[in-house]
């Protein structure tokens, strides 16, 4: 039996999507081996909820949703974890190498020491390109808190630079 056209066309875009939706699990999960079981994980929800889709704002908002609460029922269902999230001191001496190359592994890693959620909103506004308000929709919280938390990432990023020192109020 042949397969309706949106379900194809669905799954297309889900191949497409592969690249930022691992991007955005590691945010959540800190960790890829983890990401990458949540990326199949929604990968699978999103085809057998793909009728749901209505092709109404962006696929890749949908998809970030569905790993946002895919990540909340796993994370439910799991005792607490020792966390896995790198040196603090590493990532401060990766942040201060000024080589010619950047290195994407440092990059990842400074984003998963980011507090939890923090690195989430970050990856969605500043590297993806959503909104706040579309931020906002995906992690279920209000705009402010996306303001809020965008602001931390952005103190959090400056303070392992060494550019601009952390000032707490």
């Amino acid at each position: 039996m042949r397969q309706p056209a949106t379900t194809i066309d669905l799954r297309r875009d889900l191949v497409g999507l592969l690249p930022h939706l691992r991007r955005f699990a590691i945010t959540l999960a800190g960790e890829a081996t983890v990401a990458d079981e949540l990326v199949q994980a929604v990968c699978l929800r999103a085809i057998a909820k793909g009728h749901h889709w209505n092709g109404e704002g962006r696929l890749e908002s949908w998809i970030y949703t569905l790993a946002r609460q895919q990540w909340t029922e796993d994370s439910r269902k799991r005792k607490p974890k020792a966390s896995a999230r790198g040196n603090i001191t590493d990532i401060r001496e990766a942040a201060r190498e000024r080589s010619a190359s950047v290195d994407p592994d440092a990059i990842h890693r400074m984003i998963a020491e980011m507090p939890d959620g923090v690195s989430s909103i970050f990856l969605l506004v500043d590297v993806e390109g959503h909104s706040y308000q579309q931020a906002a929709d995906i992690m279920g919280i209000s705009t402010a808190s996306v303001v809020s938390q965008l602001a931390t990432a952005r103190l959090h990023f400056a303070g392992l630079a060494g550019t601009h020192p952390i000032h707490r109020y």
